[in-house]
């Protein structure tokens, strides 16, 4: 009998341990699979539009008023407007998420005479925006287009403000005199509030948008378009007839061949573009007898984190950081304009350089938050210890932040002539470094349009039915393009093209 029970209990107590053994392995997994929900929630976070849900591929129609080919700013907002004058328009992107570049802007967007700059007492003009912007394109601007630009750019940032989107965060980037680079209120970067506001506004309308949707060709029939040849998930091909088509597709900085092929003299470099940056539109629109326009002009943005192409916004500049050599000094004017910027890095010895600032920049600019996140800034108590860590002189750096914070101090930058950006000295700890270089961010050329949006052929006469909008396009910038810029032209001409699009629809 004791035999008996002394056997139940050593069976009994097996027991136990094995389904502890399982407690313990599920509880193992169990924390596996919250790393990995934690990794996905990152992830999600970081893409931005990933946690929406696009439209059922098995619910696109055959037919709409309009066909928007691209989700980033400009189709989106060229989608809103179509919608709000009554049409049916649908959005076929060929990524799986929507944003394009639009996504990975991160400065803000440039308007003259808004509600919020006459709020914080902005004297500002857009005379003054057309001139400071057609000096930046080294006078090569289509002046039509820029004069359309600037005196639409105000109305533009109240209607992103009557759909919730807020941009009453002022700041300055290179070749501006004024405040005029809108941000969130947070200021935090532009790119991932604009698609995100515009997604939700786009969804509320119930306009559907659909991802893995790869245009493959813009169909016309006796000089009018007639629609497009899409392929799903890189399978089921449909043809979907429209009155009209409107193309948002951005530009080729992500092409190298094209790129190469318009200059040699790039090849090589980094991109910051995202990777459906192809030019597939300016190709289908080259097919239908649409021009070109400034296609060698391609530019080259002073700061990109190397390693991961990443830029680095010039709201860090804006909001006082200055750039120094591996010597430890200042070697140009950091708000000068790109190009400038870009070929004063190129003459270092290195081809590369840092951005230095302080707590204040830190807490001014949100973006900075991230890129720590992603392991690009580096710290230190004190500007020796910052020295050390970026391996530069230790006195070199020193008398550079401190003749800087002097030049602060009396509004006069005597070595290189800065006038904007002083508001702040570096002088709060800790201090902060990125190192950076020049990298591919953004192609001035593209198919010429007129300032209704309509793409013109070789003689200047619009293709009937077909628009575009957005960095597809080429003219407005000219050889340079201003920081704050090209988020103000998608909001502007993809408005622009919704509108004028539904007007060319209704009128047939």
């Amino acid at each position: 009998m004791k035999k008996r029970l002394a056997t139940m209990f050593i069976m009994l107590l097996s027991l136990v341990l094995i389904f502890a053994g399982c407690g313990s392995n599920d509880t193992s997994k169990s924390d596996v699979a919250k790393t990995k929900d934690k990794e996905k929630d990152k992830t999600e976070v970081t893409s931005g539009a990933s946690k929406t849900s696009y439209t059922d591929p098995s619910k696109l129609k055959d037919t709409y008023d309009i066909v928007i080919i691209g989700a980033g700013g400009a189709g989106m907002s060229a989608a809103l407007e179509a919608k709000a004058k009554g049409l049916n328009p649908v959005i076929l992107e060929k990524m799986p998420l929507a944003g394009g570049n639009t996504m990975k802007a991160s400065s803000g967007m440039n308007a003259s005479e808004t509600k919020f700059q006459k709020e914080q007492g902005i004297n500002d003009s857009n005379d003054k925006f057309y001139e400071e912007t057609l000096k930046g394109g080294h006078g090569t601007n289509d002046k039509e287009m820029l004069r359309f630009f600037v005196d639409n750019s105000a109305s533009a940032i109240d209607w992103l403000d009557s759909m919730d989107i807020k941009l009453n965060n002022l700041t300055i980037t290179g070749g501006m005199s004024e405040k005029r680079t809108h941000r969130p209120e947070d200021g935090s970067a532009v790119g991932k509030y604009l698609v995100d506001g515009l997604l939700k506004n786009v969804q509320e309308e119930k306009i559907p948008v659909f991802v893995n949707a790869d245009v493959k060709e813009i169909t016309q029939k006796d000089g009018k378009v007639t629609g497009v040849k899409v392929k799903l998930n890189n399978k089921d091909e449909k043809t979907i007839s429209s009155d009209a088509v409107v193309v948002t597709t951005g530009g080729y900085g992500a092409n190298k061949d094209m790129i190469e092929k318009e200059r040699p003299d790039l090849k090589g470099y980094v991109t910051t573009n995202q990777e459906g940056s192809t030019g597939d539109g300016i190709k289908m629109i080259e097919k239908l007898g649409g021009t070109t326009v400034d296609m060698d002009q391609i530019q080259v943005h002073p700061t990109v984190q190397q390693e991961k192409s990443y830029l680095i916004g010039e709201a860090v500049r804006g909001e006082g950081a200055i750039l120094v050599s591996q010597d430890g000094k200042r070697f140009g004017n950091e708000l000068d304009t790109r190009d400038n910027v870009t070929a004063s890095i190129n003459k270092l010895p290195e081809k590369s350089a840092y951005l230095v600032f302080d707590a204040g920049v830190k807490d001014r600019v949100k973006a900075i938050a991230q890129y720590d996140e992603m392991g690009f800034v580096e710290e230190g108590k004190t500007i020796d210890e910052l020295a050390s860590k970026i391996n530069v002189p230790k006195e070199e750096l020193t008398k550079t932040i401190d003749t800087w914070n002097t030049s602060v101090k009396n509004k006069k930058d005597e070595a290189y002539g800065r006038t904007t950006a002083m508001d702040n000295d570096l002088s709060k700890a800790p201090y902060y470094a990125i190192k950076i270089g020049p990298g591919i961010h953004y192609t001035m050329g593209g198919v010429k349009i007129n300032t209704n949006t309509e793409v013109l052929d070789k003689d200047g006469k619009p293709i009937t039915g077909l628009f575009a909008a957005g960095e597809v396009t080429g003219g407005l910038h000219g050889e340079n393009r201003i920081g704050g810029n090209s988020v103000a032209e998608i909001i502007i001409f993809g408005r622009q093209a919704g509108d004028k699009s539904a007007e060319f629809v209704k009128a047939q």
